[in-house]
Order: C-alpha cells, then sequence, then structure tokens
C-alpha cells in the first residue's frame, strides 16, 4: 500500500479511492476554466463521488512550434486558478518550469508539478519541494521508472515526503509513447501514490508537423489496463471541444465522456483491490 498524501483535502493513495486529477491541457480563458471545472465537479464529485483536483497549464513551455498557444502566462494563470479554488471548491495543480515561478504559485496551488521533460532538474525538484507542497513528479519520456526513485530522493531529502509520481508514457521511437504497465507495479514499490496520464500516453510528440498529435481511442483501453495493475489516482486532459482545444486537441478527453470513462475505471479498479486484498 502506497503512502497517503493530502492534496488540500484531497486524500491520495494509501487506502482511499481512486482520485481524479481532470481539466483542461492550458487555460484558454477564464470563464472556460470556471465552466470545466464547474462541470467537472458536477461529474466526479457530485455525480460519482470520487476526490477530485482540477488541473491546467498557465504557460505551455515546451510547445513543438515557437507559434504555438503557451497560456495566459504566471499571474494571470495563478489569478484564474484562485478563482477556481475558491468559487468552485475543489484543490488546484499546475506544473512549473523555472525555479523562479515556485514562489508566485505559494497560496493558490494545492499541489506543485513537475514536467516530464524537467523530472531530472534537481534545482526545480529541490526548490518545490521545500514549499512543504505535494509535488507530482511526472516521470520523463526517457526514463525508466526504477530512475525515478531518484526524483522522488530529491524531494525527500528537502523533508517533505508529499510526493506522487506520473506515468505517461515512453518514448518508442520517433515521434510515438507506448506504455509499460510494469512501470506502475515498479513505481508503486517505493511507497508513494502512483497516478496514470491516460490521455498524454497516447501522444505523438511532434507527430503533426508542429505539433503534437496522438491516438485517443487507445485511451479507454489503456485507462482499464492501468486500473487493472494498480494506481492511485487517473490523470485525464479533457475538453468541451477536443478538435478545438488549443492544446493537445488529438488526446484531449471529451468532457462529455469523462463520467463514462470514470466509471469503468472505478469499476476495474474496485475488482483489482478485492483481489489484492
Amino acid at each position: 500500500m502506497t503512502k497517503e498524501v493530502r492534496i488540500g483535502t484531497v486524500r491520495v493513495g494509501g487506502d482511499n479511492p481512486l482520485v481524479v486529477i481532470a481539466g483542461p491541457c492550458v487555460i484558454e480563458g477564464e470563464g472556460f476554466t470556471l465552466e470545466v471545472a464547474g462541470r467537472l465537479k458536477e461529474i466526479v464529485s457530485e455525480t460519482l463521488g470520487l476526490p477530485l483536483v482540477f488541473k491546467a497549464s498557465f504557460d505551455k513551455a515546451n510547445r513543438t512550434s515557437l507559434g504555438s498557444f503557451r497560456g495566459p502566462g504566471l499571474k494571470e494563470g495563478m489569478r484564474i486558478l484562485g478563482r477556481v479554488k475558491e468559487e468552485i471548491g475543489i484543490p488546484v495543480l499546475s506544473d512549473v518550469h523555472e525555479t523562479f515561478q515556485i514562489r508566485e504559485v505559494l497560496g493558490v496551488l494545492d499541489c506543485i508539478q513537475i514536467p516530464a521533460f524537467l523530472c531530472r532538474q534537481t534545482d526545480l525538484l529541490v526548490e518545490a519541494a521545500k514549499t512543504g507542497l505535494p509535488v507530482n513528479i511526472k516521470k520523463g519520456q526517457f526514463l525508466s521508472p526504477w530512475d525515478m526513485r531518484y526524483a522522488i530522493e530529491k524531494v525527500l531529502a528537502q523533508g517533505n515526503d508529499r510526493v506522487l509520481v506520473t506515468e505517461r508514457g515512453t518514448f518508442f521511437g520517433y515521434r510515438d509513447l507506448v506504455n509499460d504497465m510494469r512501470g506502475l507495479f515498479v513505481m508503486r514499490s517505493f511507497g508513494y501514490p502512483v497516478i496514470f496520464d491516460a490521455t498524454h500516453s497516447v501522444q505523438s510528440p511532434g507527430g503533426r508537423e508542429g505539433r503534437s498529435g496522438g491516438n485517443r481511442e487507445f485511451i479507454p483501453a489503456l485507462v482499464r489496463a492501468a486500473a487493472a495493475v494498480g494506481i492511485d489516482g487517473l490523470y485525464l486532459e479533457v475538453h468541451p471541444d477536443p478538435p478545438r482545444a488549443l492544446s493537445d486537441p488529438d488526446t484531449s478527453w471529451p468532457l462529455q465522456r469523462v463520467q463514462e470513462l470514470v466509471e469503468m475505471a472505478l469499476e476495474v479498479d474496485l475488482v483489482r483491490r478485492r483481489f489484492e486484498r
């Protein structure tokens, strides 16, 4: 069993229910973000009774093309996420790319996320850990699951044991990702909550000539597999109209289909827990 980590009022890991971390890839505007957060709360928290953490990026600093939409920026992004936290009443998570950003997110974010490409960046991990906030480290697409232990140790060395790790696929040649489900088992053996990012796992990095593509149709199968192996949370990028999403349109899951996907994950998760006992 993994250690329990609290993100705001949400308990992740241990013997707690499956947690859903969901939201759009990037903040596309204030009204849009509040609307998506409110709808997710209705679906996940109120209808399904599962704990929810809202995620959205204020700056997509690693877009394929210089001309791609990056988001509203740090100051405006924190203002919008602050409104989600206060008005919708759910914890919020976002990613940081540089150490100076960390002090600016304090007081708003309930969890700091380390992007996959930066999961070995010692200074970023150390500064995030020093806040005392939970730190969600996304496993690099280039990294073995065994090597995530060292990223976790960088956080623990700062006296912060509120750490989660997220699987989001592994490079398989050029412009393709695959999931080695053994990695979920390996990373859970470290004792900290493991999250499965179903939407980024089907990404084709740079596969659309200047932006990333992907294969949304594989998401349900991967969710079932991950839930069967064992995860503490499900991470989804969602959008009310995926083809019009300003980031990751090919892999964002339709907001109107979130309930059926999470219900499926929950059913498999309950069976897995019964056998593990």
